[in-house]
């Protein structure tokens, strides 16, 4: 049997992470083939999908994966996990969750992937694990409003738990397959959320939104060099996909967050969500 070959696409700081670690890993195993020649298609390619994001289609929710898997014509798994790229590249002890429903694939990748230093769980709700990736930004930007405002420690908690009460809320609804508690508390989920709204740059961001009064698109190029934050783009599909549903309010902290980003809305007022918030969703 040929050797199997992997292809990354994507030079940036998480592609290059993961190029170390799988490159590390396929030099070893010998059912990775040494040499890859590059061919313009390959009938049998296994696609997994590193992108934390949503999209909007004609029927609500797209999911980045299907939309690879659509362009591509195979299988797209999914990784995702509380994996800031330079950690992982200066091989800090960190978990990362991959969504496969197919286990001998999912197998394959966590052998590929796995090292001592980055610990992979494999799950089959993908459609819960990729949407996992792309919600916790949105909570993120509320969490810098919340650092931003000087509101403290016991606020922010409260951001985070409503925040992830919003995430599973969304994904029961909105997911096509099965939908477990369990899969929220693998890397992917709370830890990845807890990462994100203490540490990520759409935490950073809206922290220094909430504190300047200058534009999320001011601070992007003054912050990211001009990248996009992923938080108040996500936030808008969100709004897009609920309000054809006619559920904006049943989302409250995550159409606060647009609100602000895209309405104008006093960023001061972000408290209300909280304070309003039902138990339970």
């Amino acid at each position: 049997m040929a050797g199997k070959k992997v292809c990354i696409l994507g030079s940036g700081n998480w592609g290059s992470a993961i190029a170390k670690i799988v490159g590390g890993n396929a030099a070893k195993l010998a059912h990775f083939d040494p040499r890859v020649t590059m061919w313009v298609f390959e009938a049998n390619a296994i696609g997994m999908s590193l992108i934390k994001g949503i999209d909007e289609g004609p029927n609500g929710l797209k999911l980045i994966s299907e939309v690879i898997g659509e362009r591509l014509g195979i299988p797209v798994n999914v990784l995702m996990g509380a994996n800031i790229a330079n950690e992982v590249a200066d091989e800090k002890f960190c978990e990362t969750t991959i969504g496969c429903k197919d286990q001998a694939q999912g197998q394959l990748l966590k052998e590929l992937m796995q090292t001592p230093n980055f610990r992979i769980t494999v799950v089959q709700e993908v459609d819960t694990v990729e949407i996992c990736g792309a919600l916790k930004n949105v909570v993120a930007v509320g969490a810098g409003f919340c650092d931003g405002l000087g509101f403290g420690d016991n606020t922010k908690a409260a951001v985070i738990r409503l925040g992830l009460m919003e995430m599973i809320a969304f994904a029961k609804l909105f997911c096509k397959g099965p939908v477990s508690s369990a899969t929220f508390l693998e890397s992917c989920g709370v830890a990845d959320l807890i990462t994100t709204c203490y540490g990520g740059r759409n935490r950073k961001v809206a922290d220094a939104f909430a504190r300047t009064g200058k534009s999320i698109e001011q601070l992007e190029k003054e912050m990211l060099n001009g990248q996009k934050l992923q938080g108040p783009q996500t936030a808008r599909e969100l709004h897009s996909i609920l309000r054809q549903k006619g559920m904006l309010d049943k989302f409250p902290l995550f159409m606060a967050v647009y609100r602000i980003c895209y309405e104008s809305q006093p960023v001061g007022e972000f408290i209300r969500c909280l304070q309003n918030h039902p138990e339970h969703l």
